[in-house]
């Protein structure tokens, strides 16, 4: 298999998940090495690599960062859908909620239409409706906000301000489903390994934990364990008051459809925290630590 965006959150589980277990041949390739300028240079790589199955986590690792992404980065999906066409090949692409507005009222289902009027969410949707378009064997997986103790991601950015001194100013508006990047990489390793069995099951599928949160209460869970590597001020999460025209919103996913077909169970974010921020400032002070000469 060829995964894409090696170097993200979830591309970095993924590829320590894949080569932990050894049951698929992996070749990575990062965000910017696949930064490519012409539909040949997708083609290449595909061709070279000669895989049965492209994961693609450039889109869902950009915006889970808070990346700006733009056509020619739905354009590169478009590219590596038709040479996986061409290949009779797979093409896994690694979505976001982010589709959805969140006015719903209710989780949302993979066949629900897009209605994300923001241009991210315009974006997404156009390059899971050119995957559909162009690759008959599909695999379009929508998860939760991913967060990760490595990479840039609402982990990682919470945690370097306060570390910094800073104080986090959250509203509580916009409900979601956070997933921890660990659980991530097991699901799309479970999806992987059922279609190499010979599972022939295409389509569009959702993933997230089974319990909404907000960015006010993810950063006070978050501010709870990291007191035991680090001081901080009282106030250092702080809720923002909302405005008379901020109504609240919710991006949860409804998860039945992977649980039937795949057989694949959501875990509650929660129980990852303690040990990912404990992650991220061993890494922090590995970092912080004068290099040996």
């Amino acid at each position: 298999m060829l995964l894409i965006g090696s170097d993200t959150s979830l591309g970095l589980a993924l590829v320590d998940h894949l080569r932990r277990w050894g049951r698929h041949e992996l070749e990575a390739v990062s965000s910017s090495t696949s930064r490519w300028k012409s539909e040949r240079h997708a083609k290449k790589v595909v061709r070279r690599v000669r895989a049965d199955i492209v994961v693609d986590a450039r889109l869902q690792g950009a915006i889970d960062s808070g990346e700006l992404i733009n056509e020619l980065d739905i354009e590169r999906s478009h590219w590596l859908a038709k040479a996986c066409q061409r290949s009779s090949g797979s093409y896994f692409l690694l979505s976001t909620a982010r589709v959805f507005s969140g006015d719903a009222g209710r989780a949302y289902r993979e066949q629900d239409v897009p209605d994300n009027t923001e241009t991210v969410g315009q974006l997404l949707a156009a390059a899971e409706a050119r995957t559909r378009e162009t690759c008959a064997r599909h695999v379009i997986l929508r998860l939760g906000p991913v967060f990760a103790p490595g990479g840039t991601n609402v982990l990682s950015h919470m945690l370097a301000q306060l570390v910094a001194g800073g104080k986090l100013v959250l509203d509580n508006q916009l409900r979601g489903c956070p997933v921890e990047s660990a659980d991530a990489a097991r699901v799309v390793a479970g999806i992987l390994d059922q279609l190499g069995a010979g599972a022939e099951a295409w389509g569009t599928y959702h993933y997230c934990s089974p319990d909404p949160t907000n960015c006010y209460e993810f950063a006070e869970a978050l501010l709870a364990s990291a007191s035991q590597f680090s001081e901080f001020a009282t106030d250092a999460v702080q809720l923002q008051p909302v405005g008379a025209n901020n109504l609240p919103r919710n991006r949860a996913l409804q998860c039945g459809r992977i649980r039937g077909v795949f057989a694949i169970k959501q875990v509650p974010w929660r129980g990852f925290v303690a040990d990912a921020v404990r992650q991220y400032f061993y890494q922090h002070q590995q970092q912080q630590s004068p290099k040996e000469a």
